[in-house]
This record gives C-alpha cells, sequence and structure tokens, in this order.
C-alpha cells in the first residue's frame, strides 16, 4: 500500500533564520523520523534564482540550509532529501505543464501581481523587471509537487494559493490526458508559529530583521537584544501578547515554561532579564545542533554525498512518472 506522501521545500537564499526553524525546519525534522508516512525535503534552488542573481549566494545557501536540515537531525534514512536541481525530470515536467496552464491562472498569482502594482505605482511600465520565472513560479511549484504526486504540502499562508493553482493545473491536464495527477492539499499547521522579527514584523530576510539560527552564542544574545520592546520600566506589568520577546519565548518554551513567563511578565519583569532568559532558552536547544552545523560546514563532501544519494532515490519516482507523462501527451513510443 502506498504511503501518504508529503512535500516540503525551502528556497535556497540567504542563510537559515529562527522563523525558517520554528516554522518549517523543525516540525519537517519531527515528520521525517514518521515512518507512517512518506517524506520529502529539496533545497529549490531553481526557485532560488528567480531572486538570485548571485550564484556564489545560491551555491554557499545550499550547503548551509542543507547542513542545518541535517545538524538538527533530519532522518535521511526514512525520508528522502534532495536537490531540486539534481533532478532533471522537474524542468522537463515544468515545461510540459506550461504548455497546459492557463495564462489568465497565471496572472492572478499574488507575487506576479504585487510585483505588477509596485510598477505602476512607481509609474513604471507595469512588467518592467518581471521575468518569466517570477511570472511562471507557480509551474515550476505545480512540477515540485507532481514529480512525485504528493499527496500534502505544508505551507505557509502566502503559499496556499500556488498550491490551489497546482491543483488547477492538474486537473486541466487530467481531463486532457486522462488521470496521470494526484490533486495535492495545502496543509497549513497553525499551531506552528509565524516567528516576529527584530522590528515587531514578521521574521523575513526580506525585512531585514532576522535572528540568525547557528550564529555564535555571543552574536545570538546580541541578536535577541536588539528585539523592540516599549518604555515600561522593571516592576511595571507587560502584555506578553503584545510583546515579541514573550512571542518569541513562547515557540521555543513548554506550555509551562510559558505560562511561569506569562507570569513574571504580569510582575513587570525587566526587558534586559527576560531577554537574557530568552537567549539562554534558545541557546539550550540549539547549541548542540550549533556545534554539529560547524562540522557539516567543514566537510562540505559529507553534506554532498546525502544530497546526491536521496537525488537517486528521487530520480527512481520522477523517471517513472514522467514516462507516464510523455506517454500520455504522445512524446516518445507507446508504452
Amino acid at each position: 500500500m502506498e504511503k501518504h506522501r508529503v512535500l516540503t521545500g525551502i528556497t535556497t537564499t540567504g542563510v537559515p533564520h529562527l522563523g525558517n526553524y520554528v516554522g518549517a525546519i523543525r516540525p519537517a525534522v519531527r515528520a521525517s523520523r514518521d515512518s507512517a508516512i512518506e517524506s520529502w525535503f529539496f533545497l529549490a534552488d531553481y526557485h532560488a534564482i528567480i531572486k538570485s542573481t548571485n550564484p556564489e549566494q545560491v551555491r554557499r545557501s545550499s550547503l548551509e540550509i542543507a547542513a542545518t536540515w541535517l545538524a538538527l537531525g533530519l532522518d535521511t534514512e526514512n525520508a528522502i532529501f534532495y536537490r531540486q536541481s539534481d533532478i532533471p525530470e522537474i524542468p522537463e515536467l515544468s515545461w510540459i505543464l506550461t504548455c497546459s496552464a492557463a495564462k489568465g491562472l497565471m496572472n492572478r498569482a499574488h507575487a506576479y501581481k504585487a510585483a505588477v502594482q509596485a510598477n505602476v505605482e512607481a509609474g513604471a511600465d507595469p512588467d518592467f523587471g518581471i521575468s518569466m520565472g517570477l511570472f511562471s513560479y507557480p509551474v515550476l511549484m505545480a512540477a515540485d509537487i507532481f514529480v512525485f504526486n504528493a499527496h500534502d504540502v505544508p505551507v505557509g499562508r502566502d503559499q496556499v494559493q500556488h498550491v490551489e493553482m497546482a491543483r488547477d493545473i492538474a486537473q486541466r491536464f487530467n481531463h486532457h490526458f486522462g488521470k496521470v495527477f494526484t490533486l495535492p492539499r495545502a496543509v497549513v499547521d497553525d499551531s506552528v508559529a509565524v516567528l516576529r522579527g527584530l522590528d515587531g514584523r514578521k521574521m523575513s530576510k526580506s525585512y531585514e530583521n532576522t535572528i540568525p539560527l547557528f550564529e555564535s552564542e555571543k552574536r545570538l544574545r546580541k541578536s535577541i537584544n536588539k528585539i523592540k520592546t516599549n518604555l515600561l520600566e522593571p516592576g511595571q506589568a507587560k502584555d506578553p501578547d503584545d510583546s515579541t520577546v514573550f512571542q518569541v519565548w513562547e515557540a521555543f518554551s513548554t506550555p509551562e515554561q510559558a505560562t511561569g513567563m506569562r507570569r513574571q511578565f504580569a510582575d513587570g519583569i525587566a526587558w534586559g532579564e527576560a531577554k537574557s532568559k530568552l537567549f539562554e532558552l534558545i541557546n539550550d536547544e540549539i547549541a548542540p545542533s550549533r556545534k554539529r552545523y560547524e562540522q557539516l560546514l567543514a566537510d562540505p563532501g559529507f553534506v554532498e554525498s546525502e544530497l546526491r544519494l536521496g537525488a537517486e532515490r528521487a530520480r527512481r519516482h520522477a523517471v517513472k512518472l514522467l514516462d507516464q507523462v510523455r506517454n500520455a501527451i504522445g512524446i516518445g513510443p507507446r508504452l
């Protein structure tokens, strides 16, 4: 019996930060150990080149993200861990899906519409600076999903539309050529925190408000001390529900620790003390993995071997799927 298949990807731009860890990597690592499901995890480097024209940044980020997942305990015996660009069937399938996808559907993609709106507001041509990569991003994401016919795709709310678009593309293809693709489901886990950054907004590289996951203890403490707070003095009650410090604390603490910190906020804990305790809480969780991460960065050959092994396993599935697709659309000899 086929296992339930879950696909998770992370774009290889920038250094993993605490928001990535809490929102995606930590739950993914836990899922990788569940033998009841078939977990697929990939480095989305084709997606990265939509945004980045710096090849060294993409290459370095791929190594850092792979090392991060491995250092945190991703189970590569149970799960399949690979680099997107090591699966040539993905871009081939992306082109085939492009021939089925409706342009009108692509016009409605949030990222494309936002870029057009920004150009219009700036008085520029609506499509100024917009690449076909950005415009076709949802098709490549659909290929990522369908090349392994994933059932579930864990995403943030901002990515739900792309999974829904993938379903539309699959339905159109299946209507014309017979049922080849499984319709995927976007899975949004509301129990997973969307971490706030240093300025109180969502932690994001685009806002430049992140706390890198594996920076040194000294730099981690310094970053936490930069978290924006209000001017309430020690002894004055503070609202935990309006505090980035408490929100990050809650993401790393047990329910009992969260309740205890909530009481300390009511009792007027000083911001400096709260931040010091937050540093200790986070550092206790990530310090062992930080050491392993540094070892892996020093041994990129091992990281590469893990990705290659994952790609070999992944391609066994991808090749079979592409044979089905080619046969369905009339490319190659009839199977």
